[in-house]
């Protein structure tokens, strides 16, 4: 597709999903999903700003009563002639019935099918979650992940897919041997080579390699930028009124990321929404301010890094830091405040109370954010931090077991956090001997994960002076 034509087409989609962002709010969710599902089919793979809010969309439908798809509208959608109209079809029924799990393994195979990678990473993440935490894991969902995985070329979670395939049929020799090929196929990919030729001289090359590779797409990104941002200019002359016009020029200035066009980018954003009380415009604008002073604390963490005795440095951080807590914090109330049914901001807006040490007021935000699946297992983690770090430590020790009875992955980031806090708890509560056994097998997993060998050394050592 040509640059401009996928630009339009990204224009197009984004009307419809601000029009069906609108129509959520209001409660008209079924023509709200109409809209997302238009905009998708001119970006099958707009992720962030299509598929998650339907998502989203189709948890607060289903809390609202929302009805499941007529036997009349499961005929017409289960096909398609296209992978993109199936996945579309699929993803109708998947928002009007969330807890049907074959929806979603057809929006994952089409998407697969379609090559829309973003869509199928995230449609396979939620499904892997969803059948790891049920009573009855089915071994066809983690093949087809397996396979869905695999044809993406994450062949870690191809390989973890293959591993619970195989636990629930242990005698399957084809299976085991499956297991082999991945973890030989994850071996080539972490090497970066397919013989031995082409290991010598990724070694040989590398950096060179990069070096050049970096140069070059630095070039290209700042063309492409800059003439990213007349384009959005002339648009918005032609229809000024039009609020897409306004937003992509806002993100074009912001993707330039100097002062001056972020600066111009912000007041860009904030006259419009003076002039139209639409909360979209104020919400863009805090997110580039956000994103500014992201900006400005890694460069003063760099600078302090060069001159680590540089009392000016060390306070610029200082400032920074506090001003980006700050910005956030007040960004994240006015979208809970403007958007009450976002489980997504209520989330952001608890970790930054927390952050604030406001746990009484993140807990109960916390619990309204686990609704969603996506955020389900990291509330939990949460409200177990919030319960520990108030001193709560049998309650941070339940909620914590819930979240890791739901998860069950062990050895993942997630699966090593769950872990590692509820040991904190169990440490913290005065049960040494049950914080011992999760810190050990947290070492035998990862060894090198945060404190883990020397709280076990402490507890050894504390235990055989007792």
């Amino acid at each position: 597709m040509p640059e401009e034509a996928g630009e339009q087409s990204l224009a197009k989609s984004r009307a419809f999903f601000e029009s069906a962002r609108k129509m959520a709010e209001s409660s008209n969710f079924d023509h709200a999903i109409d809209m997302y599902l238009e905009g998708l089919r001119f970006a099958p793979d707009a992720l962030e700003e299509g598929h998650l809010p339907l998502g989203e969309l189709a948890v607060q439908r289903q809390a609202k009563g929302g009805k499941k798809p007529t036997m009349v509208e499961k005929v017409r959608r289960l096909r398609g002639k296209t992978a993109l109209e199936q996945m579309l079809n699929a993803e109708y029924l998947f928002t009007k019935d969330p807890n049907h799990l074959p929806y979603a393994e057809a929006v994952l195979k089409a998407a697969v099918a379609g090559g829309y990678k973003k869509t199928a990473g995230w449609i396979a993440n939620l499904i892997f979650q969803t059948n790891n935490s049920a009573e009855r894991p089915s071994v066809q969902t983690y093949l087809l992940l397996k396979d869905s995985y695999a044809a993406l070329g994450q062949f870690d979670k191809a390989l973890a897919a293959c591993q619970r395939a195989s636990r629930l049929r242990p005698d399957d020799k084809d299976l085991a041997d499956e297991f082999k090929n991945l973890s030989a196929e994850l071996t080539m990919v972490k090497g970066g080579y397919d013989t031995e030729d082409d290991f010598r001289k990724a070694i040989k090359d590398r950096e060179g390699q990069d070096k050049l590779h970096a140069q070059a797409s630095i070039v290209k990104t700042e063309d492409y930028r800059l003439k990213a941002v007349e384009d959005a200019r002339q648009k918005l002359a032609q229809n000024p009124d039009v609020p897409v016009n306004i937003l992509n020029l806002a993100e074009a200035l912001s993707d330039l990321e100097n002062d001056q066009a972020e600066h111009d980018a912000i007041e860009l954003l904030d006259n419009a929404y003076k002039n139209s009380s639409d909360f979209t415009f104020k919400q863009h604008a805090g997110l580039l301010r956000i994103k500014q002073l992201r900006r400005k604390v890694r460069q003063a963490k760099s600078s302090l890094e060069t001159n680590p005795n540089d009392a000016h440095a060390k306070a610029a951080v200082e400032q920074l830091t506090v001003a980006l807590n700050t910005t956030e914090l007040e960004h994240y109330r006015l979208c809970v405040q403007n958007y009450p049914t976002d489980l997504q901001a209520k989330y952001e807006y608890a970790v930054r109370m927390v952050k604030n040490r406001r746990f009484d007021e993140a807990i109960p935000l916390f619990q309204e954010a686990q609704r969603d699946p996506r955020r389900k297992i990291q509330s939990l983690n949460q409200i177990g931090c919030c319960f520990f770090l108030k001193g709560w430590f049998a309650d941070a020790i339940d909620v914590l077991t819930q979240a890791i009875e739901a998860y069950k992955i062990k050895d993942d980031a997630i699966g090593k956090e769950l872990r590692y806090n509820l040991a904190r708890a169990y440490e913290e509560q005065g049960n040494a001997q049950e914080a011992l056994e999760i810190y050990r097998k947290l070492a035998q997993t990862d060894f090198g994960y945060k404190d883990v060998s020397q709280r076990v050394d402490k507890l050894r050592k504390a235990g055989s002076q007792e």
